[in-house]
């Protein structure tokens, strides 16, 4: 019995290891291993603990697990079908690839109601480990610059003037419209904080994969396909709730946009906690208060999902109690979700001093996340299987255009006078 429990404990211990390869991982704990036993078996946690961190086809798959092809095919759409996979036509082929805890295989597990699991345990687990313990929300949100979300503009409150300065990629009615395919999932905080008797009234069904994510979502039964027509109607459904959309951080192909509640939503959560870590990547945008304007009905402060606003003396001697609104600007999200609530055109939207970078793509943002992360050489060196030419020449073009003190950072973790040599001689060509 003890030599069993020893592989038990062995095949957790390694799908942690591999989780962890990622720059989205998650960190260690009892509560954790309670959770990947609830979504993997034994030999589930053990196969997919042996996957690369790139795309693989069945036939790389059945070779790493030293199984038939018909045995691999069928594991691996089981693991696609409970969401734990992510799978891709390409080619005429079927390919794999293992997506992070988050934004990935603990929110699937949630994205719909099913029966092949308890997801009231499940949630009650979440609620401890992503709620109470926080370790895993600091080493998601915490760590490095370049985070796995951003915020998207209200576009309901912007001004004819205000919105020339709002590229496409910053618009979510502008990712819905582009979508090559769109679904729609019960919203995965809402769902496990239902579980848990925290919910609040908002939208279940509302939150909106996009692309190649939501092809595969659709097909195995995770999410409902929808065209942009009802994407749009969701999106305007979302904004009439005081919903705040947070999606993937990156210009092209973004994968997801979440319609977010202050209460029940990580994201915003771990804004409102620790908004001076800047977990969150904000709109170029924050409200300002136009103080002869407000009134003090605290409004905008009750709407508000991360508590920027509050309500503070008027100093007014004339009226002793009066109230106006003060704006934590490092705290807020330039959502704009204040301006719903104010009924005296006591805002104004205004373009930040700083202006927000946004990941080009979900490669771009990997490489980033990374290096600041310190686990570059996870991706450019898989113990599984070795890269491919073609997905090493993918990660070091990225790093070859990015700024030179990632560069630095990039070739000091790697420690290759390779890398070193490569960033030289393309900066030799810029010139």
């Amino acid at each position: 019995m003890a030599h069993h429990n020893t592989i038990k404990a062995n095949s957790y211990n390694s799908l942690v290891q591999r989780l962890n390869i990622f720059p989205q991982g998650a960190p260690p704990s009892e509560l954790l291993f309670k959770i990947l036993k609830v979504l993997f078996s034994e030999r589930e946690a053990k196969l997919v603990s042996l996957l690369p961190i790139k795309s693989f086809t069945d036939k790389k798959a059945a070779a790493i697990w030293k199984l038939n092809l018909t045995d691999a095919k069928v594991i691996l759409n089981d693991l696609a079908d409970r969401g734990i996979l992510l799978d891709y036509e390409e080619d005429g082929n079927t390919t794999y690839i293992l997506p992070p805890p988050m934004a990935g295989f603990f929110e699937f597990s949630l994205m719909r109601y099913r029966n092949d699991i308890d997801q009231k345990m499940l949630s009650e687990l979440f609620y401890q480990y992503l709620n109470v313990e926080e370790d895993f929300i600091k080493d998601l949100f915490v760590n490095g610059e370049t985070q796995v979300g951003r915020v998207f503009i209200n576009e309901s409150v912007l001004t004819s003037e205000n919105a020339l300065y709002v590229l496409d990629f910053e618009r979510a009615s502008e990712v819905i419209k582009t979508a090559s395919q769109i679904g729609v999932g019960v919203c995965y905080c809402r769902h496990k904080m239902e579980h848990v008797g925290k919910n609040c009234d908002a939208p279940m069904d509302i939150c909106l994969t996009f692309n190649g994510p939501a092809e595969s979502l659709i097909r195995h039964g995770i999410a409902r396909e929808v065209d942009a027509a009802e994407g749009l109607d969701l999106l305007d459904k979302a904004q009439d709730c005081n919903l705040v959309q947070f999606g993937e951080n990156v210009q092209e192909e973004v994968g997801f946009i979440c319609n977010c509640c202050g209460c029940c939503c990580e994201a915003l959560i771990v804004a409102r906690k620790f908004g001076f870590y800047n977990p969150v990547h904000t709109t170029n945008f924050i409200p300002k208060i136009i103080e002869e304007k407000c009134t003090g009905c605290g409004k905008c402060v009750s709407i508000c999902p991360v508590e920027a606003m509050t309500l503070v003396t008027a100093s007014d001697p004339h009226k002793p109690g009066k109230k106006k609104a003060k704006l934590d600007g490092d705290q807020c999200l330039g959502c704009g979700v204040c301006f719903k609530g104010c009924n005296v055109d006591a805002l104004k939207l205004e373009s930040r001093k700083a202006q927000v970078i946004t990941p080009v793509n979900s490669l771009h943002r990997i490489v980033l996340m990374a290096i600041e992360r310190g686990k570059l050489q996870n991706l450019l060196f898989d113990n599984q299987v070795l890269f491919s030419h073609r997905a090493m020449a993918a990660v070091l073009g990225v790093i070859l255009k990015l700024p030179p003190a990632k560069q630095i950072l990039a070739s000091n973790q790697f420690r290759s006078r390779y890398l070193l040599a490569l960033i030289k001689r393309s900066k030799r060509r810029e010139k």
